[in-house]
């Protein structure tokens, strides 16, 4: 039995850093297992015979598409989780009930409209993303078939924020853990046992997300959740806060991927018969990220009620230990990442390579990319942790900031060092944005927030 019957009680019962662990290490987890629905993917695409790099490739060159689309389910799922915390700090139990409910048909909506919209569309974007003839067959079939996949994906995505924002850590985790177990289990079965190749992989991805989105389902509308899902009529001022609140995770995730075709099109650019060689060493780079991103921001979602309830609440103690120690368990996963991949980028990259020049290409890319990493750490806690108290006008300029060193980066670095320096992008980005975000939230953004939760509280 839950050691709580209310997200007030949980709030109450313990201190922040223990439910920065007690929240955020289990989301944390979900996440490093959702690690595996692309990953896992790469790693057994990455060694079809005959044509194993080509169709690695083409997944890369499909993922900026596929986490944009992924990115409507945290925009709905985030903002709607956001108003609910700080409703229940606010202890307006009914408006939480809103939330949810109108957050549920917003991502039923929204994944009706994009699987309209991209199906008949998917040769044109694939090319303007960057793909090359040689890869379309791979990248289309890949495609299509996750797209038809879509509102499972969004559903499981989206809801699961809810069950953490009501301090359910430990059941999302198992919802991310059921699906990406189903990716593992069935990704060599279909893409080798059945021989359907890239195919395989994507009927796998689509299986896993199907499960999850119906475990989620399942345990929002049980009797004993505090907030369950019930199924509101649509309500023009929430739909327009959720979305409001929500619409900042969605362009940092539109922002990124956009930097992620960029770079692609750079390394097509500059990149001459290597091309496609250095588009593979890109897609390793970005997998290695994945590590790195998901689980971080496990933490960060894990602990958004944190944020949230005590704005509402209006304490500003608790709102400034959360910023702290979220911040601590970020650095110390990213860090431990950043040294591990400086010592041994070689063995990152053979998780999903094989041919020995492309080992040496993209272990040399992931070097020059993360010598700056745990500066990625403190826009995690920052930025995540204003957005989930609703304050996007606060996260929006920490954020872009970074994004936009990035993009003058990409753009600069082939004309002085030639393609190859286009991988130090990542690392001048983090040290710089970070520098920058410090400087934002302590001499800018704190003082502001330290009033208004002040005023709340009185």
């Amino acid at each position: 039995m839950a050691e709580y019957t209310t997200t007030r009680e949980l709030m109450e019962r313990y201190s922040v850093r223990s439910l920065v662990l007690r929240l955020g290490v289990p989301a944390m987890v979900g996440q490093a297992f959702n690690l595996l629905y692309s990953i896992v993917d790469r790693i057994f695409v990455g060694r079809i015979p005959q044509g194993g790099e080509q169709a690695l490739a083409a997944i890369g060159i499909c993922a900026p598409a596929l986490t944009a689309i992924t990115a409507f389910a945290y925009m709905v799922g985030i903002g709607g989780a956001s108003l609910m915390g700080i409703s229940l700090g606010q202890k307006n139990q009914r408006r939480a009930e809103q939330a949810l409910g109108n957050a549920f048909w917003l991502v039923v909506g929204i994944a009706v409209a994009v699987t309209a919209v991209l199906l008949p569309l998917r040769r044109p974007l694939l090319y303007l993303l960057g793909c090359s003839d040689a890869l379309y067959p791979y990248a289309s079939a890949y495609f299509t078939i996750y797209i038809l996949g879509t509102l499972a994906s969004l559903l499981g995505v989206g809801m699961n924020q809810f069950l953490l924002a009501q301090g359910f850590a430990r059941k999302g985790m198992i919802a991310v853990i059921i699906g990406a177990l189903t990716n593992v289990i069935l990704d060599p079965l279909l893409i080798f046992g059945l021989g359907l190749g890239v195919r395989g992989a994507a009927i796998a991805t689509v299986i896993a997300q199907c499960l999850m989105a119906v475990y989620v389902l399942f345990q929002l509308c049980r009797p004993e959740m505090p907030v369950r899902l019930r199924l509101h009529r649509l309500q023009g001022k929430i739909c327009r806060r959720i979305i409001a609140t929500g619409s900042m995770s969605f362009l940092i995730t539109l922002l990124d991927n956009m930097i992620i075709i960029l770079l692609n099109i750079v390394l097509r650019r500059y990149g001459g018969e290597q091309g496609d060689a250095w588009i593979t060493c890109a897609t390793v780079v970005q997998s290695f990220l994945t590590i790195v991103f998901c689980p971080s921001q496990g933490i960060t979602t894990g602990c958004g009620t944190l944020f949230s309830y005590n704005y509402g609440a209006g304490n500003v103690r608790k709102a400034r230990q959360s910023f702290l120690w979220v911040f601590v368990l970020c650095g110390a996963y990213i860090g431990f990442l950043e040294v591990a991949v400086q010592l041994a980028p070689g063995w990152f990259a053979g998780l999903f390579l094989q041919d020995a020049a492309l080992l040496e290409m993209a272990s040399l890319c992931l070097r020059r990319y993360t010598l700056a990493l745990i500066g990625v750490a403190v826009q995690y806690a920052l930025v995540d942790g204003l957005t989930a108290m609703g304050k996007v006008r606060y996260a929006f300029p920490i954020s872009i900031f970074r994004k936009l060193v990035y993009a003058v980066c990409l753009l600069v670095l082939p004309h002085i060092g030639g393609v190859e320096s286009v991988f130090y992008a990542g690392s001048i980005s983090d040290f710089v944005g970070a520098g920058f975000s410090l400087l934002m939230f302590f001499a800018v953004l704190w003082p502001r927030l330290r009033r208004e939760l002040q005023q709340m509280r009185a």
